[in-house]
Order: structure tokens, then sequence, then C-alpha cells
């Protein structure tokens, strides 16, 4: 090679070097629905060990918290993808709010009722005081008052604080199984825990919810995003300490000990596993789900029967997901 040829190629050589790839990853920006948490981790998990990198993802995850409005900054285009939740999602598509949801990698709403560990029984919480937040009202509240004889006298405030349940030994309240019953215990109660999913409460939960207009125009991004997600939740739930780190990052008030409790709650509920996500892999969601979910919500007035439910969710995404 001559010596004109050879600068030519070192030249050339060197820009496909100093240049920008071709492609560069695409970026993201994922909303969490609270402070960062185990039930985050198959999420910072993904993102401390390189999958969302592996599917050529730029993916930043901003931590929500108690004032935080994650479909506001969904529909303002802040987040790009919004961690959701079904009884949500299905309001503010019936008020005309153009979202869906694109997977759901909690196969069990984690809200529990958390009693005193005398009581033994569901039915044995009827008459016992239960603090209950004003959420309740437009979710699970109507479903237990119809369907299992609960009555609104016992209802009181819930200050999201463990210090009123633990002064009260007639007294129960709400929770997810991750978080209150670990505070409980550090209080010196090991509650009974009734996870309402395992009573017939139909509704996903840890969903992923984005603008129908970025499913048309970025579907491949949010084919990738919801596939290294699922290997996110596989990888974390074998080993999270990747995950724990990032979330820890986010959050310095986490614990080792709380992280621990919440991804054992996890595993032991089959919160993310369970389910359908055992045989059609995790994230996975049904149409038969969402009409019982939607059904639950007409049937207690919280939705419109002439609502079309279908609009809130997509299917497209779900298949072929890694199974635990």
């Amino acid at each position: 090679m001559s010596r004109s040829l050879r600068c030519i190629f070192r030249s050339l050589l060197a820009l496909l070097v100093l240049s920008p790839s071709a492609h560069a990853a695409d970026k993201l920006v994922f909303g969490t629905n609270w402070f960062a948490e185990a039930e985050h981790g198959g999420f910072y998990q993904a993102l401390a060990t390189g999958i969302y990198k592996k599917y050529d993802l730029d993916v930043t995850i901003k931590m929500g918290g108690p004032q935080v409005n994650g479909v506001q900054m969904l529909a303002g285009g802040v987040i790009d993808v919004f961690l959701g939740y079904d009884f949500q999602t299905l309001l503010i598509s019936e008020q005309g709010v153009p979202v869906t949801t694109i997977a759901a990698f909690f196969q069990k709403d984690p809200q529990a009722i958390l009693a005193y560990p005398d009581v033994k029984k569901f039915e044995e919480l009827k008459g016992r005081t239960i603090y209950l937040s004003s959420a309740a009202d437009t979710t699970f509240w109507p479903w237990l008052r119809s369907l299992h004889g609960f009555d609104d006298a016992q209802k009181r405030p819930y200050s999201f604080s463990v210090q009123p349940f633990l002064a009260d030994k007639k007294s129960a309240q709400q929770g997810y199984i991750t978080s209150e019953p670990y505070a409980m215990e550090q209080g010196g109660v090991k509650p009974s825990i009734f996870l309402m999913a395992d009573y017939g409460y139909p509704p996903y939960a840890d969903t992923l919810v984005t603008m129908r207009a970025t499913v048309d125009k970025r579907s491949d991004v949010l084919a990738r995003f919801v596939k290294a997600s699922a290997e996110g939740w596989v990888s974390y739930l074998k080993d999270p300490a990747p995950g724990n780190a990032l979330i820890k990052k986010d959050d310095p008030k986490m614990t080792d000990a709380q992280l621990a409790f919440g991804i054992a709650k996890m595993k032991e509920y089959g919160i993310v596993t369970g389910g359908d996500a055992a045989k059609l892999g995790l994230g996975v969601m049904t149409d038969a789900r969402w009409k019982q979910t939607a059904d639950v919500m007409v049937k207690f007035g919280l939705l419109k029967a002439t609502t079309d439910y279908k609009q809130a969710y997509t299917l497209k995404f779900v298949s072929g997901l890694p199974t635990p």
C-alpha cells in the first residue's frame, strides 16, 4: 500500500472511531410511583447490570414520591413511561386522557389488610377498626364492603404510619405486604397478612403506562424496554445486589433489611412471578384479567358501563417475555 493510500486509510479509520455511532442508544425516561424500593428492583437492576444498554436503551429512572404527579408528568412529556395502577389508568382513560398500559410486572396487587396475629381468618376482620387511606374509597374498599361484609363504620383515616395500629390491639390497617409488615415487626408485632389479591381482588400493579401516541411513534423502543425490564426482574430476584445499590443511591434512607424483607415477601406471595407470569413471562397481561378488573369497577360505580376499557391497555408488547 502506498504512503498516500495509508494516510487516507488512517484518516477514514479515525473518522469511524471518533464519529458518533450510526444509531445512538434510544433515550427513555421512566417515572416510578414512590421512593426507590424493592418494589422497583427489576428496573434498577436492568439499569445497574447493563441490561437496558444491551437492548440499545439509554434509560433514566425518575424516582416518585407523595408530591410527584406521574400522570401529569406523562401527559406533559416529562417522562415516557410511568409506573401505574389499573384502577387509575382506567379512570383517566375514561376521562379522555390517551394513556395505555403496555405491561404489568406485579401479577398481584401487594395491597393487604394487616391485623394482629390473633386474627386467623379474613372474616374475623368484620367489626374491627380499620385504618384506610382516602384512595381506598375508589379502589378496594367498595369491593371489601360489598363482597366480604365490611362496613363504613369500621373506617378510620390512615396517616401512613403504623403507630395507631400498634397502639390499638383490636385494629387493622391497609398496607403493602412488602413494607408495612416490616415496620410493624420493628414495633414488636408480627401481623396477620390478608393479601386481597388472594381473595379475588383482580387488578395488576406496577404496570408500565405510556401515552398512546408513544405506542404509535416509539413501538420498537417500548418493546425493548418491556423485554429488558422483564430480564431485569429475573436477574433481581436471583441476585439483587446491583439493583439494591442503585436503589439506596436514589433513596439513602432505604436499608438492606427493608430491601431483603420486600424481596422475600414478593417471592413468598408470587407478586412478580405468580399467576400467568409463571408460564407466559414476567410482565404479561391478559384480556380476561383486564375485563375482570373493569367489571369490578363498573359493579361498584367506579367506571361507566359504556367505557371502552380496552383503550387502557395493549397486549402487543407482552409476548415472548422471559419466565422466572
